[in-house]
């Protein structure tokens, strides 16, 4: 037994969600994959997706959010829903490919409330208990009238029993995050006077009312379960302390087990946090609700890695810890976790580009920027060992090109992997510096390990030119060299106080001196000002745009901006850098010209592609295929899914 497995004694122990036993403490919590057919109903592809994590051993699997409410209550174009007869022979057919892996399936109910757009709800204003606007959608909601609280209720508690018809293990009741439920429970977004507001037993009517008459409906031993955000973090939202009351209340109502959560929409990243959140922040939220109640407690909030969630279960923090975006980007963390492979697990990274912020936000089905197969299932079905195995050169050792290496050696393919560099990793490298960047070493160091698991042959600090390829005869080429800074056409550019981002990120530039000037506000500028910042240096940013950061997923890109509004860094945006002298930038906003003093200038002008090899070989090899940013500087999602696709096709 590994020393990793044995560590593991509480994660894998059975435990109980009201009479629902589930085989581990493993959840996987409801994440939205804009995977249903166009009108709310079950699809294949949400079937593929779902079973694939059942398949990879989670305990429990709550489906994204589940509207009872069509099309006034969805969060967005095709948005499950369960608001009719009519959708639950699809929902069992997910069910019975769920369970079929053993695991338990439980649907939640949701309500978007003022939290979605009148183009998803056919045009309508979105709804909420007052006409208080979220601040991230600013659209003001039409307050709800006692008559139509009441349907709503109703139609919580009809969808309840829909979901026990199509086999569901138990039911949640999102409660949590800004929507119609957590919008009546909240201060913040509910100024009623009538029953349905004003104090804290007022404002719980609502949600209390749809327990007890779930409970009704399906009967004393059917689980509810309930998300609550603990900590909304938002002015005059529920905070810690009373939402240990909320706990009770909803105990006393008849809930088997609480969800803590945290966030609305008005503090979007404490919902779903971005890259710089460090591995279960927000477990203390479900540590203090369990101490106020006698069911159980599911912690939630980047928890990443196997040990942080035995931790979590072992120290009575939680009974259950929930795995959300880590599924996305491993679905057998379990399986491999509990066999004592947690060196295997893909790690997620918090990126958001693959998931919500790079996708769901705008209307597209999910994906993971470091899993090729999230979303695309089926795939998998290509991933089949070839019957005769090609030889096959990769050159370039970014995550293009190790991704590439590792799929086609998994295969069947005899892999050589080149690197120019004296180390693997292309921009992974430099990626991984900047302060609130250091979980993408995380996949960095999974990829390089993943390289020396499957014996491929790497030669990093060897670069590749056309005799090197007509010398080693191989049946196919993979080109992924990548990318090289951008220099612009500046006067004075080429002066010694001059460096690229990348030569500093990289170590190549060791600036002593105190003020820095950086040429670029886009998200490498931006994180270069930071790392900056951190080596205790004074960063003035000058940016063409209107806007800093404006190529990074938003969420990222809200906390990177919070994280640089401090004294250390000014900001010039809507200016031209004119020209380059001794100890000073010449910048002009069109109109006036100015001198900004600096000792140092960083060049963060963007990337253009390196690919010169591609015309040297092509007369030379049959199969060439190019790949990540030498065929167009773009994301890590874009470099991984190419090498992927790549390898598939030799």
């Amino acid at each position: 037994m590994s020393e990793d497995k044995y560590k593991l004694r509480k994660l894998f122990e059975p435990g109980f969600l009201g009479t629902l036993e589930v085989k581990n403490r493993l959840i996987m919590p409801a994440m939205g994959t804009r995977l249903a057919n166009e009108s709310g109903g079950v699809s294949q592809r949400q079937i593929d997706y779902y079973t694939e994590r059942a398949k990879g051993g989670i305990g429990a699997i709550i489906t994204e959010v589940t509207c009872v409410d069509h099309p006034l209550g969805v969060t967005g174009p095709t948005n499950l829903t369960i608001h009719s007869n009519a959708y639950i022979a699809g929902h069992n057919e997910l069910v019975e490919a769920v369970q079929t892996w053993g695991a338990r399936i439980i649907c939640q109910l949701v309500h978007a409330g003022r939290q979605t757009r009148p183009a998803s709800i056919g045009g309508a204003a979105p709804v909420a208990p007052s006409a208080i606007p979220c601040k991230l959608l600013n659209i003001v909601p039409k307050e709800l009238e006692v008559h139509e609280i009441e349907d709503i209720i109703n139609k919580f508690v009809e969808a309840a029993n829909r979901a026990k018809i199509a086999g569901y293990d138990g039911i949640e009741v999102h409660g949590a995050h800004g929507y119609l439920i957590g919008g009546f429970m909240s201060a913040s977004s509910n100024q009623r006077n009538d029953d349905y507001g004003g104090n804290l037993e007022k404002r719980m009517n609502f949600p209390l009312a749809i327990i007890r008459g779930i409970r009704k409906t399906v009967g004393s031993g059917y689980p509810i379960l309930f998300r609550l955000s603990a900590d909304e973090f938002v002015e005059d939202g529920l905070s810690l302390e009373e939402s240990k009351d909320v706990a009770k209340m909803l105990e006393d109502a008849g809930v088997d087990a609480l969800n803590v959560s945290a966030g609305t929409y008005d503090s979007l990243a404490t919902c779903i946090e971005p890259m710089s959140y460090d591995e279960g922040w927000k477990v203390y939220l479900a540590e203090t609700i369990k101490k106020s109640v006698h069911i159980p407690v599911i912690a939630v909030g980047v928890i990443r890695s196997p040990k942080t969630a035995e931790r979590i279960i072992e120290e009575e923090k939680a009974d259950f810890v929930a795995l959300g975006r880590a599924l996305l980007a491993d679905p057998y963390w379990p399986k491999k976790a509990k066999e004592g492979r947690e060196k295997e697990i893909i790690p997620c990274i918090s990126c958001n580009d693959g998931c919500i912020g790079g996708r769901i936000f705008r209307d597209l089905h999910i994906r993971c920027a470091l899993n090729p197969l999230t979303g695309r299932e089926r795939f998998e079905e290509n991933l089949v060992p070839v019957s005769k195995g090609k030889r096959v050169f990769v050159v370039g050792g970014g995550p293009a090109g190790m991704v590439a290496a590792l799929t086609a050696k998994k295969r069947g393919h005899e892999v050589t992997l080149y690197e120019r560099s004296s180390k693997l990793g292309g921009q992974l490298c430099l990626a991984s510096a900047p302060p609130g960047k250091e979980k993408i070493k995380w996949y960095l160091d999974y990829l390089i390990r993943e390289i020396e698991r499957e014996n491929i042959e790497s030669k990093p600090g060897q670069p590749v030119n056309s005799e090197t390829i007509i010398e080693g005869n191989p049946d196919a080429v993979i080109i992924a060299t990548g990318a090289t800074p951008v220099i612009p056409d500046i006067p004075g550019v080429a002066a010694k106080s001059v460096c690229t981002t990348w030569q500093l990120l990289g170590g190549e530039n060791r600036i002593e001196d105190k003020v820095v000037f950086i040429i670029g506000g886009g998200s490498v500028g931006c994180e270069t000002a930071l790392y900056l910042v951190s080596k205790n240096k004074k960063v003035i940013i000058s940016e063409m745009l209107s806007g800093l950061a404006l190529d990074l997923e938003p969420i990222n890109r809200m906390d990177l901006l919070s994280r640089m509004q401090i004294p250390e860094i000014q900001v010039l945006l809507n200016r031209k850098v004119e020209e380059i002298e001794k100890d000073c930038v010449v910048i002009s906003d069109g109109e006036n010209r100015e001198e900004v003093k600096a000792d140092v200038i960083v060049l963060a002008a963007g990337v253009e592609r390196v690919n010169d090899l591609e015309r040297d070989i092509k007369e030379k090899v049959d199969e060439i295929y190019v790949i990540g940013d030498c065929k167009k500087p773009r994301k890590i999602m874009d470099a991984v899914y190419e090498g992927f696709q790549a390898a598939l096709r030799l």
